[in-house]
């Protein structure tokens, strides 16, 4: 009888990712896949980016694709490649795991911190990763904190009914903070 208690707030939240994944940029940290076909001939290395967002690439050297889109790296490889070292060189570069952007989850879970961000995650599995919710916490009105546009926007969300099915899902975004409040019973 008490789960009711008024925690079911209205749906005035976003229920789609309001960002394009191709927007997002490379840090450091990234995981990242680079194949380069020249001729008859194919090279797949797989990257980690430095501390400072750099990658050694075979025949040009340092390339900064910290703050970069995957594709703007992308052409800037093959751009510089076909300047003198390979003829007609055709790049792929595929993200194979984002490490440097983060979500923030504290309060009444069993792991406060960051977690890390994937495209397409939800609140649900945000909170999953931090270890779900403690007993005291107050499941259906965890606020998200998001800045958009340069202004901090604040949701309430009813994870509990989200999680049973009852309500939309709630799309997250790198560095969205979410707290999990002590329920006041």
């Amino acid at each position: 009888m008490l789960s009711g208690c008024g925690d079911n707030p209205p749906v005035v939240y976003p229920t789609v990712a309001p960002f394009d994944a191709t927007q997002l940029t490379l840090g450091p940290g990234d995981k990242i896949e680079l194949t380069i076909f020249y001729g008859s001939q194919e090279s797949k290395t797989t990257y980690s980016l430095d501390a400072s967002g750099q990658m050694e690439v075979r025949f040009i050297g340092p390339v900064a694709a910290g703050g970069k889109t995957s594709r703007q790296v992308q052409e800037e490889i093959r751009d510089r490649l076909a300047d003198g070292y390979l003829n007609d060189p055709v790049v792929s570069l595929t993200v194979v795991e984002i490490n440097s952007l983060k979500c923030a989850v504290f309060g009444q879970v069993l792991k406060s911190g960051s977690i890390k961000f994937t495209p397409g995650m939800t609140i649900t599995e945000a909170i999953a990763q931090s270890g779900g919710f403690t007993p005291l916490a107050r499941k259906n009105m965890v606020r998200v904190t998001r800045l958009v546009d340069g202004k901090k926007e604040t949701y309430k969300l009813p994870v509990e009914m989200m999680g049973e099915g009852k309500r939309p899902n709630f799309p997250m975004m790198p560095g969205d903070e979410v707290f999990v409040p002590e329920r006041p019973w």
